[in-house]
């Protein structure tokens, strides 16, 4: 019985997953893909991609999870399919920015849109990267109870919110534009970089794939957690933008992160406007949680192998994670203080996508599965890897700078195994 005190079932899952996946991305990103693309349709089908993307690798990672039923993730993935060196890189990453930085990102938002009450102060988002990583080291049952109440608030504000874009009417000069552009919008390189902001918003996908050691009967409620999750998630995503298209103009979106606010103000004035941003705001609640849940045990699953790291793998009695959750914090809250919201973005995604790429090729060195079995093997891998080497290559031709400091984020994670190797013989 006390074992599965300590355990979580699909919906908690589930929960984990949409409130990974639905954070800053799809609440800012639209405004910074405007830059690159203006066509709806353009919009629209990179939604549609990066949602059959998030449904491709969830089908994969659900495989990866159940065949080694370890919490730990990509860690575990990759140290037992590749080289401990790669599962010590996702570790890293993880750490420094795969986690932390979707904290960060969030919290710079939610400030972002408490503007009007708090009058640009920081001690919003702050208070949040601190506070909130707090509630998960109680216990499990704890972390889902407050998880499960803020992912479902965040899931029925954004059904409110497309319902109320799709009866009223549209802005005169909305950014709508159904025209036959988008057959040239899509084959620039730069809408590569659209699909980057995208890919960015559908982060999470994989998120209970990571606590599988958490999950009751994880050979049933993982793939069903992970899949219902992104389906929802993909649907929910390419509704809200095409709202936020339909309520607001084309110069009032191009390059701003506030781009609800800017929309539903239009349709509310600047009362509803407010309203508005307070609710997007709170829903970030459960972003930050989510992550702060997650990270972690990745963080964990490592230091528990590697000596420079093994004071971080102690547990308290509910077998929580609290020495890793905090380290977690400051790092969060480090990388809050520095950088601006696009650069953080863009290099954290260009860092995820690569590892993310990585995990999926490993799927395909696991020649026999003892869980669930994903369809269409090995082409779904293959189109997957064949779409992100795309991004990847694009965003690093198109943002070298972001690019390279991810890249260099991977040498330093090199060197630091060197070490750690040579330490944990000692």
């Amino acid at each position: 019985m006390s074992q599965l005190k300590n355990k979580i079932g699909w919906i908690t899952a589930a929960s984990l997953v949409i409130a990974n996946m639905i954070g800053t991305g799809v609440f800012t990103s639209l405004g910074f893909q405007l830059l690159e693309v203006q066509n709806t349709w353009s919009i629209v089908i990179a939604w549609v991609i990066g949602g059959c993307m998030a449904l491709a690798g969830a089908m994969i990672y659900a495989e990866l999870g159940t065949h080694f039923k370890k919490t730990g993730g990509d860690y575990i993935f990759l140290s037992q399919t590749l080289h401990p060196i790669f599962g010590y890189l996702y570790s890293w990453v993880s750490l420094t920015v795969g986690f932390s930085a979707p904290i960060a990102i969030a919290a710079m938002a939610m400030n972002q849109y408490l503007t009007p009450w708090s009058e640009g102060s920081i001690i919003p988002g702050l208070l949040a990267i601190v506070l909130i990583p707090l509630v998960h080291v109680v216990s499990i049952h704890r972390s889902a109870l407050f998880q499960n109440t803020f992912t479902l608030l965040k899931v029925l504000f954004i059904l409110v919110l497309v319902s109320i874009g799709f009866a009223y009417l549209g802005s005169p000069q909305q950014a709508l534009d159904f025209s036959n552009t988008w057959q040239k919008e899509i084959f620039k390189p730069s809408y590569a970089i659209s699909l980057v902001y995208v890919f960015y918003a559908y982060t999470g996908w994989n998120s209970a794939a990571y606590i599988v050691g958490e999950i009751r009967s994880p050979e049933k409620n993982l793939p069903k957690a992970l899949i219902t999750a992104s389906i929802l998630v993909t649907i929910l995503y390419v509704l809200f933008q095409v709202v936020l298209l339909k309520h607001a103009s084309l110069e009032q979106l191009s390059g701003k992160v506030e781009v609800s606010e800017i929309a539903f103000g239009n349709l509310f004035g600047s009362t509803g406007a407010k309203l508005i941003a307070f609710m997007i705001a709170l829903q970030l609640i459960a972003t930050i949680s989510g992550y702060a849940w997650i990270g972690p045990r990745i963080t964990q699953a490592m230091a528990k192998d590697y000596r420079l790291w093994l004071p971080i793998s102690k547990q308290n009695k509910n077998e929580i994670p609290v020495r890793a959750i905090l380290l977690n914090m400051v790092i969060s809250l480090l990388i809050f203080l520095s950088g601006s919201f696009d650069q953080i973005m863009l290099y954290a995604g260009f860092v995820l996508q690569l590892m993310g790429t990585i995990t999926v090729y490993s799927s395909l060195k696991i020649k026999s599965s003892n869980g669930f079995k994903a369809p269409f093997r090995p082409w779904l891998q293959l189109i997957y890897l064949f779409l992100s080497s795309l991004i990847l290559i694009y965003l690093l031709w198109e943002r070298p700078t972001e690019s390279l400091w991810g890249l260099a984020l991977i040498l330093a994670g090199i060197l630091l195994f060197v070490l750690d190797k040579k330490t944990s013989k000692v």
